[in-house]
């Protein structure tokens, strides 16, 4: 992984609705479309429901708006996106919005912590991905943190490969 010793903290906090027009243009971002092409995120709609098995973050550098992690409880989520996973676990997406923290162990900070985030319940025993087949770059991102391949799947029109971090494996990189 990569030193981030020497970058800014990076602090996660819950979205406001005050994020909608961010979050809306980070959409817009080829670099964020590449990696999520299909999906409409319904920001507006979305930001006024609150369940319980959802948590959206916004990653800030500096105290500036970075990044978007989303972490949900699969099993529990609405649209079965997931279909029919165990109790317990949690699933991520995450993504950098601004194209000047890129590249530069942002990404690594904010995975990390989401993970933790992820794990501090004791009773969550792995957490799962699901980047495109195509983006290899983030096939690479997730390994280093220890998520192994399970299978190759289509999620509406996406193709994708999921990806398992147990928590063993994740406490024994810490």
């Amino acid at each position: 992984m990569k030193d981030t010793s020497n970058r800014t903290d990076i602090k996660l906090r819950h979205t406001t609705i005050e994020d909608v027009n961010l979050l809306r243009f980070w959409d817009t971002k080829p670099h964020v479309i590449e990696s999520n092409p299909n999906d409409d995120w319904e920001w507006e709609t979305e930001h006024n429901r609150s369940p319980d098995w959802r948590e959206w973050l916004i990653a800030e550098a500096d105290n500036r708006p970075i990044g978007f992690i989303q972490i949900i409880d699969p099993a529990r989520e609405d649209s079965h996106y997931w279909g029919n996973v165990k109790d317990g676990l949690r699933a991520i997406d995450i993504w950098i919005g601004e194209e000047d923290y890129l590249g530069k162990g942002y990404g690594t900070k904010m995975m990390e912590l989401a993970i933790d985030r992820c794990f501090a319940d004791p009773e969550v025993p792995a957490v799962l991905v699901d980047p495109l087949t195509s983006n290899t770059a983030s096939h690479r991102f997730y390994k280093r943190f220890g998520f192994r391949f399970v299978e190759r799947r289509r999620f509406g029109d996406d193709d994708c490969h999921v990806y398992r971090l147990e928590r063993n494996e994740w406490g024994r990189r810490k």
